[in-house]
């Protein structure tokens, strides 16, 4: 296990840990699985040419959702894109979209409002997981957090005023922010967000941990500030799931992956009754309580 990525418990308390195991392995069944129908809504997925974000375009399109799948490789989208139209008869939207690039960011969001007026749901659902520590981007920031934070904080940026102006007239738009169960025990130094000693001295999966309270708190924030203009922001813990985004991790971080069809950002997008649920967490197709 000498490349294994270790699973950090010297910062986890007993509640920490149980909360934890609770929410991602013992919390039952999800009970839901009645997806309406979405003919008419704009939809964009992040991340959607893999794993936990390929299964939920997967669903939308079955529920004549129009697609946007914002993937960072043409050619695995492409693939993807062949894939999906096979089992559903129907074709996501590809728009490439490198969440570590801002520009990239930039670029995707104006070839989207190019083409759209409205947009009813935004799933920031793309990410990495425990890259190499030495990986960071040229401007400095940590890989993970770039890639899980901050392209999607941009993203969400420049895409609020379609968001604001849908729910105008639908009565809702929703942003639904895929987190992970590991925020419970995440540990939080401000200053290895950039490139640093501190940094570089922590675990891949430290990092990783990190982005996603980040990223929980990001949805929490979106959600109070812009609630009162129609805007439902969720963050969501899928629970343990087995994708493409752990090919980076080894050893132990492994034992925590297990293979659960996700459920839980459907629900959260697209249920009638999550659209009261803004700025809450929700676990595995619950929310908190």
């Amino acid at each position: 296990m000498g490349n294994a990525i270790p699973f950090s418990l010297r910062h986890m308390t007993p509640s920490h840990t149980w909360a934890m195991l609770q929410q991602s392995f013992f919390c039952g069944k999800p009970k839901w699985s009645d997806v309406p129908d979405l003919s008419g809504q704009v939809i964009i997925v992040t991340g959607g040419n893999a794993g936990i974000g390929m299964q939920t375009v997967k669903v939308l399109l079955q529920h004549n959702a129009k697609v946007y799948m914002a993937s960072r490789n043409p050619q695995k989208a492409a693939a993807a894109i062949e894939e999906l139209y096979g089992s559903t008869g129907k074709l996501p939207v590809f728009l490439e979209l490198d969440l570590a690039d801002l520009a990239s960011v930039k670029s995707a969001a104006t070839e989207f409002l190019s083409k759209e007026k409205e947009l009813h749901v935004l799933y920031n659902n793309g990410g990495i997981m425990a890259p190499p520590i030495e990986e960071a981007m040229p401007t400095g920031y940590d890989l993970t957090f770039a890639t899980n934070v901050l392209g999607h904080f941009y993203l969400t940026k420049l895409l609020l005023p379609t968001l604001i102006s849908t729910a105008h007239t639908t009565g809702a738009a929703r942003i639904v922010t895929i987190t992970s169960m590991v925020h419970y025990v995440a540990t939080v130094d401000y200053t290895s967000f950039k490139d640093c000693p501190i940094r570089r001295n922590r675990t891949p999966f430290d990092m990783y941990a990190q982005s996603k309270w980040a990223d929980a708190v990001l949805a929490m924030e979106l959600g109070r500030r812009y609630g009162d203009q129609g805007i439902v922001s969720m963050s969501v813990n899928p629970g343990s799931l087995k994708t493409n985004i752990s090919h980076s991790a080894t050893g132990t971080l492994t034992l925590l992956v297990v293979l659960i069809f996700p459920v839980a950002q459907l629900w959260a997008g697209t249920a009638p009754e999550t659209a009261q649920m803004n700025g809450k967490v929700l676990d595995f197709a619950r929310k908190r309580k």
